[in-house]
């Protein structure tokens, strides 16, 4: 799980009862310290003037925190909040506890007012990326998207070769993908990635396990040593550079130049743990590197490929490089060499049945946005070349399809197994990232 620093600090003010707001807040960060691979920077004492808020946010700013928490003890200053947003350029969560019983008195600690007042003065001044909660307990929604913020913020992405030829839907601007995570982007020839020194009883154990895994019948000798060849010089190279994640220009010149595409080594690796995206295609990486981040099971980059408008169907369907253990269990598992005029070598499976989400981080015009959409994944014969799932989407395959093509997202979406769109969908807030569904 993604590791991430988190400050927190309770607002109040004494004309409220910010003696039980204090206690409510000990406990309140005793509860945190539970939540795992979480280091929490608290200022322990209530945050009531001014200098109590400038003070604590330079201690923020010099732990260099991913995200801030700033709860409401009981109303407040107006200004405490907005003096976090100065310094703190980072997603904050405005947290307001329930209110006490009354006791004939005032209002006790007034504490979703002192929210409200926050959430007004943060966007009149610019800031809508907060997320608000009411209760006794954080919202682990808004911390699981910031583990997927940092994860991003924090990878380091290659890409080998450029996009595929042709397709320019899925380029990107260097400068641009920096500007809004942070990455800098290394880059990388396609003979660096296949010309690793290499041990021979390296390749020799990679090529049994290959055999143990496929059916190669389609396959040379050469072929199979390729692959084999190719699964060990990629790891290695992933391991020598440090790369979180890799997109590959997986075709023609890999095929052309050395007898093999990449598709079946891709599909190994990446059951493996390894992020590799096809085709040059940063985006679609970026977004399989970010649902990992999720918890979702080892992403697979896919075409929405055959659609049966009428059987309401969809087929996710890529060349042959989805992840292996996403396989079926049922079908039998090839490497075929169908690709490339006979040379290329690729994976051939149906994955598993169970739901699945959809999603792509998708610049256009000058905006980043993301898709997000969910279906079921159902059992089907092998009956093409490739990796795939049939897929029932919960909209009807037509809705789906136009809401791709109206709003001009590249031809590759990120799917994974399980339910993560509220975590998409809070990730995307905090990326100030449109959402399309």
């Amino acid at each position: 799980m993604q590791k991430v620093k988190v400050g927190v600090v309770c607002l109040t003010r004494t004309t409220y009862d910010y003696k039980t707001a204090q206690e409510i807040y000990n406990k309140t960060m005793e509860d945190l310290k539970k939540i795992p691979d979480v280091e929490w920077i608290f200022e322990e004492q209530a945050v009531i003037e001014i200098e109590d808020a400038e003070s604590a946010a330079q201690k923020m700013l010099k732990n260099n925190v991913d995200g801030l928490v700033i709860i409401s003890g009981t109303f407040h200053l107006g200004h405490l909040a907005l003096i976090f947003n100065k310094y703190i350029k980072k997603p904050i969560l405005l947290w307001a506890f329930d209110e006490l019983p009354y006791d004939g008195g005032k209002i006790r600690l007034n504490s979703v007012c002192g929210l409200n007042l926050n959430a007004s003065n943060l966007y009149k001044a610019g800031n809508d990326h907060y997320t608000c909660i009411i209760g006794g307990s954080i919202d682990k929604t808004w911390l699981a998207a910031l583990r997927v913020k940092a994860a991003v913020e924090n990878a380091r992405v290659g890409l080998v070769g450029y996009r595929a030829h042709g397709f320019f839907n899925v380029g990107t601007d260097d400068l641009d993908v920096y500007r809004k995570t942070g990455i800098l982007i290394d880059h990388f020839e396609i003979s660096d990635m296949f010309s690793q020194p290499v041990d021979d009883s390296e390749v020799k154990k990679e090529r049994e396990e290959i055999l143990r895994l496929f059916n190669c019948k389609e396959l040379t000798d050469r072929q199979i040593e390729n692959v084999a060849r190719l699964c060990v010089s990629a790891a290695k190279f992933m391991q020598k550079y440090q790369l979180t994640a890799a997109a590959i220009r997986c075709w023609p010149e890999y095929a052309a130049n050395y007898g093999v595409s990449p598709c079946a080594t891709m599909s190994i690796l990446q059951s493996r743990g390894m992020i590799l995206g096809c085709e040059g295609d940063i985006e679609g990486t970026l977004s399989m590197l970010a649902a990992r981040a999720m918890g979702a099971e080892t992403p697979f980059l896919a075409d929405l490929s055959q659609v049966d408008l009428k059987e309401d169907f969809a087929l996710m369907w890529h060349c042959g490089v989805a992840p292996l253990n996403l396989w079926d269990g049922k079908c039998e598992r090839t490497l075929d060499t169908y690709f490339a005029g006979g040379k290329g070598v690729t994976a051939g499976f149906v994955m598993k049945s169970g739901h699945v989400n959809m999603m792509r981080i998708d610049t256009a015009r000058g905006k980043t946005r993301m898709f997000v959409a969910a279906g079921e994944a159902v059992d089907m014969e092998k009956q093409l070349c490739g990796t795939y799932a049939k897929v029932k989407f919960e909209q009807h395959i037509t809705e789906v399809i136009d809401t791709v093509v109206y709003t001009g997202l590249a031809h590759h979406v990120t799917m994974v197994y399980g339910e993560y769109r509220d975590i998409m969908r809070a990730f995307a807030k905090m990326m100030d990232y449109e959402i399309i569904e």
